[in-house]
């Protein structure tokens, strides 16, 4: 996150809590971690990518749609397609620390950036398919404030994306972005 994000705007360390992945005790962190969410007043922007299976954070397919911070084990195809950041699939940890879907529902505004012929089949399964842990990233569904920032490529699969493109362009200002 440092190297593609957080280096590359204007934000102070102590306002980053990124889930340590080192940590000794997990169990203890995560508990912990949720509690220091609600300390600070809750999350106002989660900013979030989905996987090639619709996962959201690391909350793989059926994860639960309640879940808070925990470990997680990556599917295959999560390690595969994180491989680029690791150098090789082989050191690609199995584990890791997600906020849970539930954690995430809690945020105040949720960010959905998706890019890529690649992403189309989850971002489909996401917005118009049933909301259901086999895609977490449908839970979206049912957040007051979500939006989803798409490229062409992966709106490909979208039934309705010219519905969606003519709201965004008939909305009040006020209302857009």
């Amino acid at each position: 996150m440092w190297e593609n994000l957080f280096r590359h705007v204007n934000i102070a360390r102590k306002n980053v809590h990124i889930p340590d992945g080192r940590a000794k005790d997990i169990p203890g962190f995560c508990t912990k971690y949720e509690s220091q969410i609600r300390a600070a007043g809750g999350i106002d922007l989660q900013l979030l990518g989905i996987g090639t299976e619709g996962h959201i954070g690391f909350n793989e397919p059926t994860s639960s749609l309640a879940s808070r911070t925990r470990i997680k084990t990556l599917t295959p195809q999560t390690r595969k397609d994180n491989a680029r950041f690791f150098g090789s699939e082989e050191q690609v940890p199995h584990h890791c620390i997600t906020m849970g879907i539930g954690t995430i529902l809690d945020t105040r505004h949720c960010v959905l950036l998706a890019f890529g012929s690649n992403k189309a089949r989850a971002i489909a399964a996401a917005v118009e398919g049933p909301i259901t842990s086999m895609n977490p990233a449908s839970a979206l569904q049912l957040h007051p404030k979500t939006t989803v920032f798409l490229d062409e490529a992966a709106a490909a699969e979208l039934n309705l994306k010219d519905y969606y493109r003519w709201v965004y362009d008939n909305k009040p200002d006020w209302q857009k972005i």
